[in-house]
């Protein structure tokens, strides 16, 4: 199976208790098969506050995991923004809207330099798959340069360029791939030459370089000045080939990794274009492309693109509360608090767990890599035990990374000092029990 091996599988059917195994059952007789359920005793949800999701029982579970509800699930103030603009007026960005201009002038004065032209799209996979429409009209190349196991969306252009979907056989011919920024980032400076040699050689040119700034399904790799280096030589790279950088923040942006709001402020890049999405309306689907005039214009001209749904007032009113509650509550700064104290205790559980090696992170993103004691090689099997023994601790978690083994720490950002406690001790009673 494609994607996370800690997905429910047919064969988990049995053990279900009535109630979810009927559920289970409606579900794959009318919905996609595409469509996957997390954990093998999977979870139903009927309420969600702040870092906790509830269950019909009223069992709460702590979420480690879902970055989309970035200021809380259920925030009083994104949930009344909605409902009162919802119950005034619901258009589109053909009409004047003061409140979309407002909303874009806030947050393209926070953006890195020279972003100055904001588009509205509903979801990251739309903003990239523009952003990539955008870069190939303005360089009048093809070719994009992704890391080794990216995720950039579904949409079929993004799909192409996101390997982590389904492996190198669905890449695009006018796709290279190269190694995130580990160590001292050389391999991935050594790749680039490599791919933009074989862009230029096969006639798609260099139209892009597109990068999560996390490199989250690359498991994940934290800020420092040799990957700033590694980074600053790749867009060196990109542009002399012609080609733009696109900053993918749909995960790391808002805060996530602190202050700097941007992964790719912490990484010193100043990219022409820049896509948002996922915690940009706190669940409600709202996303966008920042970029520079100077790109923008020729496209706008040149070609026609509309989206009914993005920028429309309620989307725009629960851009604007989650951007207002993200301040007012101070979240970046949190995160980065409590992160470097989340970091430690992740750090000491790996001195004391075999299984566990290799935390990082930044802010309120973290990962954990889980190994064999023996060859301290990735371990999927212990990762997808460990996971679904969070699962019934209450914990609620997932993997990413080549192998589907570093644990995905990103919970929603008023996670607190509690939350913190709760985690690292569920986490290390999990461990314990996997080394029996």
């Amino acid at each position: 199976m494609i994607g996370p091996s800690t997905y429910y599988r047919p064969e988990h059917r049995a053990a279900l208790d009535a109630h979810t195994g009927e559920l289970v059952d409606r579900r794959e007789a009318v919905l996609a098969p595409s469509y996957r359920l997390f954990y093998a005793q999977p979870l139903e949800f009927v309420r969600g506050a702040g870092t906790k999701l509830y269950t019909r029982d009223g069992d709460d579970y702590l979420d480690v995991y879902n970055n989309v509800p970035s200021v809380g699930h259920a925030h009083p103030r994104v949930t009344a923004a909605i409902a009162e603009q919802s119950a005034r007026v619901n258009t589109h960005t053909r009409y004047l809207d003061a409140s979309l201009i407002d909303y874009a002038e806030t947050l393209l004065a926070a953006l890195p330099a020279g972003l100055d032209t904001l588009s509205l799209t509903c979801t990251g996979s739309e903003a990239n798959d523009l952003a990539l429409r955008v870069a190939r009209h303005a360089t009048g190349n093809r070719g994009v340069l992704v890391t080794r196991h990216a995720y950039h969306g579904v949409t079929a252009a993004v799909a192409e360029v996101s390997p982590s979907l389904g492996g190198i056989d669905a890449l695009g011919a006018h796709v290279q791939l190269i190694a995130p920024p580990v160590g001292d980032g050389s391999a991935m400076v050594q790749d680039a030459r490599r791919a933009i040699d074989a862009l230029v050689a096969s006639g798609d040119g260099v139209a892009a370089l597109l990068i999560d700034t996390a490199f989250a399904s690359d498991g994940f790799v934290a800020p420092s000045p040799g990957v700033k280096t590694a980074l600053a030589e790749l867009a060196r790279l990109v542009r002399a080939a012609g080609g733009l950088v696109i900053a993918d923040e749909v995960q790391p942006g808002f805060g996530r990794l602190g202050p700097a709001l941007w992964g790719s402020a912490l990484h010193g890049l100043e990219p022409e274009l820049l896509t948002m999405g996922k915690p940009m309306g706190n669940g409600y689907p709202v996303a966008g492309l920042a970029a520079r005039r100077s790109v923008m214009e020729p496209f706008g001209r040149e070609v026609r693109y509309f989206n009914t749904f993005a920028g429309t007032p309620v989307a725009v009113a629960a851009a604007r509360a989650t951007w207002e509650v993200l301040h007012d509550e101070q979240l970046p700064a949190h995160a980065e608090i409590l992160g470097a104290s989340l970091l430690t205790g992740l750090d000491e559980l790996a001195t004391r767990h075999p299984h566990a090696a290799g935390a990082r992170g930044r802010g309120l993103y973290a990962a954990l890599d889980i190994v064999d004691p023996e060859t301290g090689a990735p371990d999927e099997t212990t990762t997808i035990r460990l996971v679904n023994a969070l699962r019934a601790r209450r914990v609620l978690i997932s993997a990413s990374g080549p192998h589907n083994t570093a644990l995905k720490i990103r919970p929603p950002l008023p996670f607190s000092v509690g939350d913190r406690d709760r985690f690292l001790t569920e986490l290390d009673a999990a461990l314990t029990e996997l080394a029996r």
